[in-house]
Formats: C-alpha cells, structure tokens, sequence
C-alpha cells in the first residue's frame, strides 16, 4: 500500500525520503479509471508517484456540491496502491487552510471566461489550491487530464506566470464505451438523466465531424445536437459551447486554424456537466 500522509510534516520526511524525481497526480478523490490512467502517466514520467486526495472547499460556489461531493477514501487508496502510486497526501481543511486565507490565487481574464461565466471564484479556488499542492510536495512533474481542459490551460499559466519549476503534462480524456467522458459527479445521474448527458458528447464528436468546414459548421453540427436534448426528458440545460484557442480559452475566428478545443457544459437535472474535444483545424477531425 503506499504511504499515507496526512500534515505537513509527515508530507516533507515522505518527500525528502523520496528519492529521485516524483510526479504528482492532484485529485478530489472518488477516483475512477481516469485518475488511473493519470497515475500511469506519472508512473512513466517520474520515479516516484504521489496522488493527493483533498476536496478543495475554495473551488466550490454557494450552492455547489461541496457537501455532498463523493468521498470514498478507501476504495481511492486500493486504486492508489493498484496503479503504484508510492505516497497518498490526504490533508485536511486545518493543514491546507490553518487560517482563513488572506492571499489567494487571482485567475485573471482567462478565469472569467468560458466555465468561469457558469462559476465565478472556481478557478480562483482551484489554483490557490494547486499552487499550495505544489510548494508542499515540490514535484518534478505534475499530471491533470484534458477532460478539465480550462482548468489545464490555466495552471500552465500559472506556472509560466509565476516561474514555477513544475513541468505539467495534459493526459487524454478517458470515456466510457458509450463516449460519456469519466467523472465523479457521474453518480450523481440516473439512468435517465445519464441518457441524455450522452449528448454532451456526441454534440462534440458531430461538430468534429463538421471540422472541415470551419468554425461555423462545427457549432451548427453540434448545436443541433444539442437543441434536441434539450427537448429529452430529463433536458439538458446548456451553459455553453465554445470553440476555443487551448491556451487562452478565447473564442476562435472563422477563418482560425491550428490547434483549438470544443467545449460544452450544461445541467442534467442537479448535475453540472462538462466535455470537451481537442481539434485541429485544416487537419483531419480527431476521433
């Protein structure tokens, strides 16, 4: 089983007895076949894997699910040990936060756009959180999926921002047979609701088919999808769907090509939803 730490100290005598270079996996817990395939990927990155396991009570809004997030720490550590992850930190809200904190992370403009409309103060939360992750387990490498793709987009700025000496490396978005795109929340839906989150992911994979004929025709490809889940019972209620450049979250040109990222959210019943599909404009959709 790997060792679990719990303070700050026991966090640096792990770390210091390490040895070599470490890859950190951040979670939330309740982890799935996605957090496994980014301990695989750190697995190959580094010599040492450590995963944290903290629900970050800074990236949650009034209303949000933090109380009722799913926090399943015994079956997260057998996961743990099955991959080979070598350290678990699993702190708590008094190591992370001993005060109410006075200095945060500010997301800037990229913190505002796209999910940042949906949740204000998120990404705020999220690379306050990130950044303490960092200075307490000083990684060589740290790994996030592709799935969260705003999220990806904005600790690699953070990182360039602040000199951080962490490499981050985007790990692709794991799905299950269906093309439902792995996550935590997933258990929250019924099996109704589960049917029309399915949408999320074929809106994408339509306008990936459209990729040819630009920006506009990947919108109205997956925009007809989704105006028809819409009308399902339970609906799907949109947030928004985006083309975007990957490394700034803006909205693309029509005449845009290279790389860029289709991204959707919406509701299904209590249950906030997000997808995304990276693209590659000018070349051939990726499916």
């Amino acid at each position: 089983m790997p060792a679990v730490v719990r303070t700050r100290e026991e966090l640096a005598e792990a770390r210091a007895a390490a040895g070599g270079s470490l890859a950190l996996v951040p979670t939330m817990g309740a982890l799935h076949e996605g957090h496994r395939s980014l301990i695989r990927e750190a697995r190959r990155r580094a010599d040492v894997v450590a995963v944290s396991v903290f629900v970050n009570p800074l990236q949650f809004g009034p209303g949000e699910d933090f109380d009722r997030y799913p926090r399943t720490f015994d079956a997260d550590l057998r996961a743990c040990a099955e991959e080979g992850a070598a350290l678990v930190f699993a702190p708590g809200r008094e190591v992370m936060y001993p005060t109410e904190p006075q200095v945060t992370v500010r997301s800037g403009p990229m913190g505002a756009r796209v999910e940042g409309v949906t949740r204000p103060g998120h990404f705020d939360g999220m690379l306050t959180v990130v950044l303490k992750l960092f200075n307490l387990v000083r990684p060589d490498v740290a790994v996030f999926g592709q799935k969260d793709a705003q999220q990806l987009a904005m600790i690699r700025r953070m990182v360039l921002d602040l000199n951080l000496p962490v490499e981050v490396v985007g790990a692709p978005t794991v799905r299950e047979p269906d093309g439902l795109a792995l996550s935590s929340r997933n258990r929250y839906l019924s099996a109704d609701e589960r049917a029309t989150a399915l949408a999320l992911s074929r809106a994408l994979r339509a306008g990936a088919d459209a990729a040819r004929g630009g920006p506009e025709a990947i919108a109205g490809a997956a925009r007809a999808v989704l105006a028809e889940a819409a009308t399902a019972e339970p609906p799907l209620t949109l947030d928004y769907l985006v083309l975007v450049d990957p490394a700034t979250f803006l909205e693309v040109a029509d005449a845009h090509t290279g790389p860029a990222v289709l991204a959707a959210a919406g509701r299904v019943g209590a249950t906030h939803l997000i997808d995304n599909l990276p693209l590659d404009l000018g070349a051939p959709p990726e499916r």
